[in-house]
């Protein structure tokens, strides 16, 4: 094998995200549900004979050493490969969106080099390396939608049902520790289970880091009312600057403010590389 073409990397929506606590080390503990769209960045792999690692950017610049590239030298330096490799980056995800785009692009680099490279590494192998790149990483190598809690390192797979979501994203992004570190910020909220999750699905729960989010960018705020004047009920992923919504009826038309990006996303059964590590199923 020389060549892997067009690999997606999807992005991700936290359905909510409950913050419960704190741990003495500073570290947030939290709930939520993380659940892969259709909305994703394309790769392409073309093996080199020696053990250089280039990137080219069809879209967005990426900085030099961003995650794509840290992946690629992590798995040499853990297996010793001397393979090298020219990566293709078609990046769609908006950045500092709350969407883990940066994640994908990570777990897919590693999933498609460990193919290409024939390094035969199994899942856990993997989800180690990953978690060295981030804390989400192992969410988009497990390939499941999930139920996580802890520090975002207990993932339990869960189904969820087919449905459509309208995603915008303003035009600024926000700086994930400043919202951690706000003194505003709701640290308590009471844990809940699954059951009760289950009950309600895409009318659960809310994003506690969404009011910190409002006050620090005001384009939150407009992307929120945008949604809300559609009738939708709409909340922010992750730690923004993106919001989302639940749409029973995909034709449902949102008025877009000037320069904010908008797609009406599908959710996914799966990650459509499951399957690439050697002991998935």
């Amino acid at each position: 094998m020389k060549s892997l073409y067009d690999v997606p990397a999807p992005a991700k929506l936290n359905l909510f995200l409950h913050i419960t606590g704190r741990r003495p080390d500073g570290y947030h503990l939290l709930q939520s549900v993380y659940m892969l769209i259709d909305w994703c960045d394309t790769l392409h792999f073309d093996k080199r004979p020696a053990a250089a690692v280039s990137r080219e950017d069809l879209t967005v610049a990426l900085p030099a050493q961003d995650l794509i590239t840290r992946a690629a030298h992590l798995l040499q330096k853990h297996t010793g490969c001397t393979e090298g490799v020219h990566i293709t980056v078609n990046k769609q995800i908006p950045a500092q969106a709350g969407m883990g785009g940066g994640s994908s692009d990570a777990a897919t680099c590693l999933l498609a080099l460990n193919r290409l490279w024939n390094l035969k590494l199994d899942l856990p192998t993997l989800e180690k390396l990953g978690l060295q790149l981030g804390a989400d990483v192992p969410f988009f190598l497990r390939g499941h939608n999930a139920w996580v809690e802890g520090i975002g390192e207990k993932i339990s797979p869960i189904d969820l049902p087919p449905a459509h979501f309208w995603v915008l994203k303003p035009p600024t992004g926000i700086d994930t520790s400043q919202i951690f570190a706000h003194p505003g910020l709701k640290r308590d909220t009471n844990a809940a289970t699954i059951s009760v999750f289950a009950a309600k699905t895409y009318d659960f729960g809310h994003n506690d880091l969404q009011p910190i989010a409002q006050a620090l960018c005001p384009d939150v705020e407009q992307a929120l009312q945008a949604l809300n004047n559609a009738g939708l009920l709409a909340r922010m992923t992750g730690s923004g600057s993106a919001v989302f919504a639940h749409c029973v009826d995909k034709t449902t038309q949102v008025s877009v403010p000037d320069h904010f990006l908008a797609r009406l996303c599908s959710n996914l059964e799966s990650h459509p590389l499951k399957g690439w590590a050697s002991s998935d199923s």
